[in-house]
């Protein structure tokens, strides 16, 4: 279990240093942001799904922000799984380059435990309370 943790936080710091370096991430909706921030990640971060927004609109403000690659961060479900898999493909049309590796890596590690990023924090202070970090 520490070591799960220890892996998780290792990510985060990695996906942190990525977004201080500039590269934009991309989650679902607003709270997965908000739990980013709460995560200590900072930098450019859009959430797909936003009110009174349309995904045309977002893939262009998307297309305008992000250098040559994005972060895709979406949930570990299945409309997080398709959502990925079609981003991937428009951001490729888009001539941007789509990093998943953050996303498969914290699935891998976080199975069944947790469905959406709104649900890491609460995971992490969990493991920590459990192996006693707390």
């Amino acid at each position: 279990m520490e070591e799960k943790l220890d892996k998780i936080l290792n990510l985060l710091d990695n996906l942190s240093s990525e977004s201080a370096r500039g590269v934009l991430i991309i989650v679902e909706g607003k709270k997965d942001v908000e739990c980013l921030h709460e995560l200590e990640i900072e930098g450019d971060i859009i959430a797909v799904k936003a009110k009174g927004r349309n995904s045309s609109d977002r893939l262009s403000e998307i297309e305008e922000r992000a250098e040559d690659e994005v972060i895709l961060l979406l949930d570990f479900d299945r409309r997080g799984r398709e959502m990925t898999k079609y981003l991937t493909q428009r951001f490729e049309e888009m001539k941007i380059r789509s990093n998943i590796t953050f996303w498969k890596e914290l699935s891998a590690l976080l199975r069944r435990d947790v469905k959406d990023i709104e649900g890491l924090p609460a995971y992490i202070e969990t493991l920590r309370r459990k192996i006693g970090k707390i």
